[in-house]
Parts: C-alpha cells; sequence; structure tokens
C-alpha cells in the first residue's frame, strides 16, 4: 500500500502539472480543473476553425486545379497550344478549335483526352489565305476566351 501522504503529494504534483500545461494561475484544485476544462474548450474550437480553414482551402484549391490551365508556343513552323484541366470539360474542345478557326489556324496535329480529365495538344498553323503572322500572346488570349465563354455557357445550362 501506497502512503496517504505519498498520495497527497502525487496528486499535488500532477495537479501542478496540469496547472503549467494549461497557463492557469489558480492555486485551488478546483480552479486548476475548471481553467484545464476551458483550456480543453478552447483547444477543441481551434481544431474545428482549423478543419474549417483546410476544407476550405482544399476546395478553393480543387477550383483553381479544375480551372483549365493553357500553355502557348510558338514553333518553327506554327503554334503549339497546351490545355490541361484536372477534370473532363464536355464541350470545351469544340469551343478551343472554334478560337483556332476565328484566328485563322489550321489544326496540323493535336492530341486530345478528354476522360476523368481534359489534356489538349495541338499544333495549329496558319492559313495559307491568312497573311498576317499570328502571335502566340493572341493565341493564348483566344484560347482563354474560348475557355471563359464555354464556362458562361456551361453555368449558364446549369
Amino acid at each position: 500500500m501506497v502512503p496517504r501522504g505519498h498520495k497527497r503529494a502525487n496528486l499535488h504534483e500532477k495537479l501542478q502539472l496540469l496547472r503549467s500545461l494549461t497557463n492557469s494561475h489558480a492555486m485551488n484544485k478546483t480552479s486548476i480543473i475548471v481553467d484545464a476544462s476551458n483550456y480543453i474548450e478552447e483547444l477543441k474550437q481551434k481544431v474545428e476553425r482549423l478543419k474549417e480553414d483546410i476544407s476550405s482551402a482544399r476546395s478553393s484549391s480543387d477550383e483553381s486545379s479544375s480551372w483549365p490551365k493553357v500553355s502557348v508556343k510558338t514553333l518553327e513552323k506554327g503554334i503549339l497550344v497546351n490545355v490541361y484541366s484536372g477534370k473532363s470539360c464536355p464541350g470545351l474542345l469544340v469551343s478551343i478549335l472554334e478560337a483556332f478557326e476565328n484566328l485563322g489556324l489550321n489544326v496540323l496535329e493535336a492530341r486530345v483526352s478528354c476522360a476523368d480529365s481534359f489534356h489538349l495538344q495541338a499544333v495549329g498553323g496558319e492559313n495559307e489565305d491568312n497573311e498576317e503572322i499570328i502571335d502566340a500572346q493572341v493565341v493564348k488570349r483566344a484560347v482563354a476566351d474560348a475557355i471563359r465563354n464555354w464556362e458562361e455557357s456551361d453555368t449558364n445550362e446549369q
């Protein structure tokens, strides 16, 4: 058996540890326990706020990763266009091809994946009828506009 004085010292030591962990300035047992209980409630609220922050950060990053990314490079004979989205984008290909047509670009070569995500890699060459040289920035702007128009029409249909 443990002597009563030893139990008391052990309890006092644990209360002091609890007091220091919870930053309590209380001196009696009841106040230390109340402060510890309040501290635990504060921690629970912080955990909930962090969970909400993480959830909102994930949803906003999901939205930004689902927005198609566009890159355009000028090649020796034509323009390379890459469009990628982390989600499937029904109808987007048609919008982009219409933008190509409006610019007077012929699709010389293309690879497209539309299953779980959308990925288009296309090489566009200028029409022989078109006398002006098409700049990569112009193509990028036109493709971005096509994506914006596609998204607006997609949102309006839902």
